[in-house]
């Protein structure tokens, strides 16, 4: 049996059903949200992490960001009780017998730090397997503090913290999404349950918006790479894994952290479109297909675009159609700069790669507009 999942983004609230044996996200609460489209900026693979919590007494905070669903062992216990696959704090209490209650302004925190600063377009509140525990209400403030700021220094007093959710109620063992409509650059969440609680997982999802003094300063960069501010726009196919994996910081440590697609019973062939961070001079390609030894693309070419046309503009091969080996990282040196707004891979005729590095530098418009778009988000 598995979970229904509503058509459209529903609100989850009130109690799920007690744990009486067998797969337990049969009863799950879920929808499809539009916003998870993009990419997650509080991926541990990019440095996200959870800087401080005011309490983490059942359940560590770093659960928050862990990849993957919450997992559920029933006879899982410590010596504080139950252990849960996420954050969880102790039960607040009142003051005193006549009032054991906690006040209305009792709550719990945790500071987050995106690994890539970016504009929040929707957040994921998971209370998986929290069905009695969970927190009442929920809410999410963000910030935008350059550097590396220390837990004291994002408490701080002369830190603005802007609302993305305001207080709202939630459910137990659901994932209780949120649109965030506010067009601003930030570095770090502070996730607040009110009053007490737990929460499986955290996902954040926007778009990265780059520091593009850092990106002179490197000069030649990958720029398609999503902590770069490169983006997935369309894929031919997700069956197994998302696009986006190909354009994650690093090698890939196995094979689903690569794009593969399903297997191909016709004569077409697979592709993933992207963005670039902005108009670039592309000079190097890199094709890597790390972990798919039986399932890695046969052939791949790569093309380019210069423009914002959508899908009518006239793609420019800088790859021709090329042999890949399985497990095995390719390198390819362009015999002339290509300048570009987006990027093409085609795959023939199925299967996956794990990574694409397009090495290049901004144009002097790209770097241009990149500076006056990150201004204006308030970097």
């Amino acid at each position: 049996m598995t979970a229904q999942r509503p058509t459209v983004p529903a609100t989850f609230t009130g109690d799920a059903n007690p744990y009486r044996g067998g797969d337990p996200y049969a009863d799950y609460r879920t929808a499809d949200l539009p916003f998870t489209r993009y990419a997650d900026l509080a991926d541990r693979r990019l440095g996200a992490g959870v800087v401080a919590a005011n309490d983490e007494f059942f359940a560590q905070r770093e659960n928050l960001l862990v990849a993957g669903a919450a997992e559920f062992d029933p006879e899982h216990f410590g010596h504080k009780g139950k252990i849960m696959d996420g954050w969880e704090t102790r039960r607040r209490r009142g003051v005193s017998a006549e009032h054991p209650w906690p006040t209305a302004e009792d709550h719990d925190w945790a500071l987050v730090r995106l690994g890539a600063p970016g504009v929040i377009r929707g957040i994921v509140v998971d209370t998986a397997h929290f069905r009695g525990n969970y927190p009442q209400a929920v809410s999410v403030e963000g910030a935008s503090v350059p550097g590396s700021p220390s837990p004291g220094e994002l408490l701080a007093d002369e830190v603005k913290w802007t609302t993305l959710v305001p207080r709202t109620a939630v459910g137990g063992h659901a994932a209780n999404g949120f649109a965030v409509s506010v067009e601003q650059r930030f570095t770090h969440l502070r996730v607040n349950q009110h009053p007490d609680g737990g929460i499986a997982r955290l996902r954040v999802y926007g778009e990265v918006v780059p520091d593009p003094r850092w990106l002179s300063a490197l000069g030649t960069f990958d720029v398609v790479a999503l902590e770069n501010g490169g983006q997935v726009e369309d894929a031919s196919d997700l069956f197994y894994s998302p696009a986006t994996n190909t354009i994650q910081p690093g090698r890939s440590r196995k094979m689903d952290d690569g794009w593969e697609t399903r297997r191909r019973r016709d004569d077409g062939n697979d592709w993933i479109r992207y963005r670039l961070v902005a108009r670039s001079e592309i000079r190097a390609v890199e094709i890597d297909t790390a972990y798919l030894k039986g399932n890695s693309a046969g052939w791949a070419s790569v093309s380019v675009r210069n423009g914002d046309e959508g899908d009518t503009g006239e793609w420019t091969e800088i790859l021709p159609r090329t042999r890949l080996q399985p497990d095995t990282n390719h390198r390819f040196i362009l015999a002339a700069p290509a300048v570009a707004t987006h990027a093409r891979v085609d795959i023939f005729p199925d299967g996956g790669i794990s990574r694409l590095r397009l090495f290049g530098s901004l144009t002097e418009d790209g770097a241009s507009g990149l500076t006056a778009r990150h201004q204006e988000l308030g970097g």
